[in-house]
């Protein structure tokens, strides 16, 4: 059999709404803690937990909130963004999650395009003022009576929410929504719950944009109740586990891969609602964390702070890698530095709820570093002819698909893009390279779109860059193709340096010479000090290569791909 489905754990499926999940958990586990975060002093029972998400939907229903209705969340891992998750899913709102890193004018697509209606932001992020974002957008945002906005710019735009304390006019606190649950009636909430299915759209989360437009991704509570606890499962997680979460809620990897895992084994959850490596470690020691979920550059950070040594690592088990390319040498270090022994790999895309693959605690250490793992329960994976579509056995390479519970209902009012993505058989179609073993394990060669075409050679980026990381002077590597006249491309490494150590471009090739191809060697070096990211973590090489064409002095246009 030539496609392959996980079904050795999960053998049914759960069929409750995330509220419904809540309410089933908190009633089987009232006194584990749910959620804390320990520098707040906040300590969440899930029986608190799940009384809080109640009256915050509650309010919402008195705020007019009605099924379908999108709900916008602008912030960082704040505890009022795991609240809101709950609490929209349990009167059938949709809520739709937003970058992080957003400006205005990525904000305001988001928002028109998606129909929001009520936006739940914090004032401030980093560097990025939200407010005054927001006031470039809707210039009516304070002169709104009664906090109800008339937009031109956003018609379908009604509301908006400040989390925390001391809104602007215009501006409802997020508090206020809570005064108005103890209005409404447990009967009323029972009777909005009881109206809804487990197939209902009740997430939206947008493709990162590391390629065109952002495009809503339609998710449901089958979707995502049962990839978060498929998830889990092959984690091995219980009731005793403690998650450190260091990565965005507004991504799955936030809200599905951690919050969804815990919630679905009645495990803790313990967000740090920046990233700070420091505070990672500090998280990890002081709650006695059992699991540390990360991309790559996160772990990087980690284990090189100057401070790694002096915290306790020990109670660490499991956790997940992913969201980019992950090294063998990276993986090997965590596993061995910072104790996860179990560590695992997930392989997905918002449009799979995430998770389709994952490799398992206790597969050997160099499946866990080499693949992805196999299909997770429920889910269908096959490998296909990236021209011709066929069907292709074990050891060779082509385009990953998937089928399953896991696979969104669509792209929000896009049902072109849709029917390109999604086939008649249901198939997804993830535009990711892979290679199936006799085993079912899978290996991601890299995009299709990132694929290096050299004088007729087809090269596969991360051959190339998980060659490099074995060099001890190299933290980290991205490699990519730049446009050639005479061979169509050439290979580019941009390289991020161990603290401390120099390294010259020549030293790189010269590594690389006769342990490689020749026609694999980078014709391009460059050293950086990081690399453009999207907020969930994932690199884009497009802009690494559009910065290349630039200092370079490359024609985009001199080439055919």
């Amino acid at each position: 059999m030539n496609s392959l489905k996980g079904t050795e754990i999960m053998l049914e499926q759960i069929e409750l709404t995330i509220g419904g999940l809540l309410r089933d958990i908190a009633g089987r586990y009232p006194e584990n803690e749910a959620l804390v975060y320990h520098e707040r002093g906040v300590r969440h029972t899930y029986s608190r937990f799940d009384e809080i998400c109640s009256e915050l939907a509650k309010g919402l229903l008195e705020l007019g909130v009605k099924k379908g209705d999108k709900v916008a969340v602008w912030a960082n891992n704040v505890p009022e963004w795991v609240e809101l998750q709950f609490a929209t899913a349990r009167i059938g709102a949709v809520l739709v999650t937003v970058n992080t890193a957003y400006k205005a004018a990525e904000l305001e697509y988001l928002l028109r395009q998606s129909d929001s209606t009520i936006l739940f932001m914090v004032k401030y992020f980093k560097d990025s003022d939200y407010l005054s974002i927001l006031e470039k957008i809707v210039p009516e945002l304070h002169s709104s009576a009664g906090g109800d906005l008339n937009s031109s710019a956003l018609p379908c735009l009604k509301k908006v929410v400040m989390i925390g304390d001391n809104a602007p006019s215009g501006i409802m606190n997020f508090s206020e929504i809570h005064e108005l649950g103890r209005c409404v009636s447990d009967q009323e909430l029972a009777s909005r719950e009881a109206s809804l299915d487990r197939h209902d759209v009740i997430n939206m989360q947008y493709t990162s944009g590391t390629t065109g437009f952002p495009k809503g991704v339609m998710l449901t509570h089958h979707n995502l109740v049962n990839n978060g606890k498929a998830i889990g499962d092959c984690l091995g997680f219980t009731d005793s586990d403690r998650l450190c979460i260091p990565v965005p809620f507004f991504h799955c990897f936030g809200c599905v891969l951690s919050v969804l895992v815990c919630v679905t084994h009645g495990a803790t959850m313990v967000p740090v609602e920046n990233f700070d490596p420091l505070k990672v470690l500090q998280a990890i020691e002081k709650e006695r964390c059992t699991a540390v979920h990360g991309v790559p550059t996160m772990f990087i950070a980690e284990i090189e702070h100057p401070d790694f040594r002096k915290y306790d690592m020990s109670t660490l088990r499991t956790g997940i890698m992913a969201g980019s390319n992950c090294p063998v040498e990276l993986m090997k270090k965590v596993v061995k530095d910072m104790h996860v022994h179990e560590i695992t790999s997930v392989y997905g895309q918002t449009e799979s709820s995430p998770g389709i693959t994952q490799t398992r605690t206790d597969d050997p250490l160099e499946l866990r570093v080499a693949t992805v793992g196999r299909a997770l329960p429920g889910a269908e994976v096959k490998i296909v002819d990236i021209e011709t579509g066929a069907l292709l056995p074990p050891g060779k390479q082509g385009e990953l698909c998937a089928r399953g519970y896991m696979v969104m209902k669509g792209y929000y009012k896009m049902p072109e893009e849709t029917a390109r993505v999604i086939d008649s058989d249901n198939w997804l179609h993830t535009g990711d390279l892979a290679i199936m073993d006799e085993n079912g394990y899978f290996k991601i060669t890299g995009r299709i779109k990132q694929m290096i075409i050299r004088s007729g050679e087809n090269i596969y980026p991360r051959e190339i860059e998980e060659f490099l990381y074995t060099h001890p002077k190299i933290s980290d590597v991205q490699v990519y193709g730049v446009p050639d006249r005479k061979y169509g491309e050439q290979i580019m490494a941009a390289v991020v340096l161990k603290k401390g150590v120099e390294m010259t471009e020549n030293e790189v090739r010269d590594y690389c010479r006769d342990r490689i191809a020749n026609y694999k060697i980078p014709k391009y070096v460059k050293f950086v000090d990081g690399y453009p990211m999207t907020a969930s973590g994932k690199i884009q090489k497009f802009k690494l290569r559009e910065i290349a064409i630039k200092e370079l002095h490359l024609e985009e246009g001199e080439y055919t791909a």
